[in-house]
């Protein structure tokens, strides 16, 4: 009997050991495969409202803190475009139209189109509506804020930046020691932002996102 209890437990041991083994190496390719998923949802979102952002700015000369000015702009507004008439390659029809309207004819025709409509056709408006929110968050706000730079050489500049940090969006439950790694290798040794987020509060710098430059 004592043989076979021993035998027994030598084999549980080396079951826990290679359920151990395994936890070891599956966790981390899990949590891989799951940051994955989700930054791409918070990518996704976060490209939407740059570009909200970006059509502000064309419209009003500076970027916007609040969402609820942004979601009204994108849902409710108009912006202003232009568009040629005539392909000016095509020189009999431009002959014909100088010739009809003389020193009088523009090419070009002014025109404005709804926000909503023409940039965010692929979005409801409950899914702009909820642009502010983190995807995998529990609705925690994106942090957004825009100011006025004026630089050392006097050029004004407007700037913003939008941020999603890694301890909003990841597991940080069944994945608590992955995120804390993954937050401090980004703090302390690759000296970047532990999240998504695009543009700078400090700096014009084209409302570039940190993903773009994986």
């Amino acid at each position: 009997m004592g043989k076979k209890l021993l035998q027994l437990v030598l084999a549980l041991a080396a079951v826990g050991l290679g359920f151990y083994v395994y936890v070891l190496i599956s966790t981390p390719i899990k949590f891989a495969e799951e940051q994955k998923i989700r930054e791409k949802a918070v990518i996704t979102r976060i490209k939407d409202i740059r570009t909200a952002e970006r059509q502000f700015k064309s419209k009003y000369q500076h970027f916007t803190a609040d969402f609820d000015s942004l979601i009204n702009f994108v849902l409710n507004e108009t912006m202003e475009g232009e568009r040629r008439l005539i392909d000016e390659d095509d020189s009999v029809a431009m002959a014909q139209a100088r010739k009809k309207y003389g020193r009088k004819f523009k090419n070009v025709e002014k025109f404005t189109y709804s926000v909503k409509d023409s940039l965010f056709k692929h979005l409801s408006v409950e899914d702009v509506q909820n642009l502010r929110y983190i995807p995998y968050s529990d609705n925690k706000e994106f942090y957004l804020e825009a100011a006025i730079l004026t630089t050392e050489s006097k050029i004004v500049i407007p700037t913003v930046e939008c941020r999603a940090p890694y301890i909003n969006f990841l597991d940080t439950v069944v994945y608590r020691q992955e995120v804390i790694n993954l937050v401090d290798n980004c703090l302390n040794v690759l000296n970047k932002y532990p999240g998504i987020k695009f543009g700078a509060m400090d700096r014009g710098n084209n409302e570039a996102g940190n993903w773009e430059e994986l």
